[in-house]
């Protein structure tokens, strides 16, 4: 696995695999996860044993992890915090966009976030919400998968095409029957970007959530951004929703446009 850039390592002679190797380790935790031991990290990384152990014993006396002695295993140390900070510090999108992000999660009754692309998923750099009636509310960092959210859908179908491509490919890849399913909503979630401004996910992802996402007309920092807007799914509802949230999250992306010179 290849943890940032689309092309493939082994094309690429000043790639370093050990620190790939090193980065996979610390990406095999997901939301929920405080500990993971050796046999996991082999698991989900596809390496040998003996460099698991290494990359395991290194990390650990670098502080990334915390061995658990007691148990065997590693929990994420706090350096992993801070490398993130700083990015998220230089992020001016969510400073100008927060006060926007919340009044329309009240205004709803639902979670507002701002998310990027992480590989083959999307990543909430910023989230606001109006209550806790979500069954999981959103944080920054939660991470959501491509083709099945509204936030996915909305950076495919705004994502420049080369980008684009090399993200489908790696998703065929990885679920090809899950890709086959799902990416030929594609073509709806294009028609509603080009012709209402937002894409949609009827609770294909969550049957709890109804979303709704617009992408910025412009790169910010060479990133692409997308709002997102996530109400309480409600049988029956959609269409009322729908006409309530999706146009109010469409005015705060142009806002935030015009706040940010892009338009």
């Amino acid at each position: 696995m290849h943890p940032g850039n689309d092309a493939a390592p082994e094309k690429d002679r000043q790639f370093a695999s050990t620190l790939a190797h090193g980065i996979q380790i610390l990406l095999a935790f997901r939301a929920g996860e405080a500990l993971l031991g050796n046999k996991d990290f082999v698991q989900r990384t596809g390496l040998s044993k003996s460099a698991v152990a290494r990359l395991t014993h290194t990390l650990t006396e670098l502080g990334y992890l915390r061995h658990d002695r007691a148990l065997g295993k590693y929990r994420l140390g706090a350096p992993v915090l801070a490398t993130g900070y700083p990015l998220l510090a230089s992020m001016h999108i969510r400073q100008i966009a927060r006060p926007l992000m919340k009044e329309l999660a009240d205004h709803v009754g639902g979670a507002v976030s701002l998310g990027v692309r992480d590989r083959t998923q999307m990543l909430y750099v910023e989230t606001a919400r109006s209550t806790d009636n979500l069954l999981i509310p959103p944080d920054i960092g939660a991470a959501l998968p491509m083709l099945t959210t509204a936030i996915g859908k909305a950076w495919l179908c705004r994502a420049e095409a080369v980008q684009r491509e090399a993200v489908l490919n790696r998703l065929r890849l990885q679920d090809p029957e899950g890709f086959g399913r799902a990416v030929a909503q594609l073509a709806a979630a294009r028609a509603s970007l080009d012709q209402r401004g937002y894409c949609v996910n009827h609770a294909e992802w969550r049957d709890d959530v109804f979303g709704f996402a617009v992408p910025l007309c412009r790169l910010v920092d060479s990133q692409l951004f997308v709002f997102n807007c996530g109400v309480r799914a409600q049988p029956g509802r959609f269409a009322a929703l729908e006409k309530h949230v999706a146009p109010r999250l469409v005015t705060l992306a142009r806002n935030v446009e015009m706040l940010l010179g892009l338009r």
